[in-house]
């Protein structure tokens, strides 16, 4: 059984016992987190398909850590300029376990 979920504007394909990482979410570790807006939910071949979320579904999950993802760096040059700009960034990012999937 899988479900296609939209957490936080982009789009998981999570199965029950799945280990993800996400944007960072409210809530502290170990807090249980539900999902309701659900998109797909495959059953054993029995697909149930939303227009555009369904209405029933919902997926919970429970909040492992708080992390920050690795670095991008951002490098900026204009030729024969003398102009160089180095930046750096880290996403601020959840771990969760995906508990159930109620559809």
């Amino acid at each position: 059984m899988y479900a296609i979920v939209n957490i936080l504007g982009q789009q998981f394909k999570v199965e029950e016992k799945q280990q993800l990482f996400v944007h960072r979410l409210e809530g502290a570790e170990g807090e249980e987190v539900k999902f309701n807006d659900v998109l797909l939910v495959d059953n054993g071949g029995s697909i149930k398909v939303g227009k555009p979320s369904l209405s029933n579904a919902s997926v919970s999950a429970k909040i492992i850590s708080h992390v920050k993802g690795d670095k991008v760096l951002v490098f900026k040059k204009k030729r024969r300029k003398g102009y160089k700009k180095m930046n750096g960034h880290r996403q601020y990012m959840s771990k969760i376990e995906i508990n159930s999937i109620n559809a």
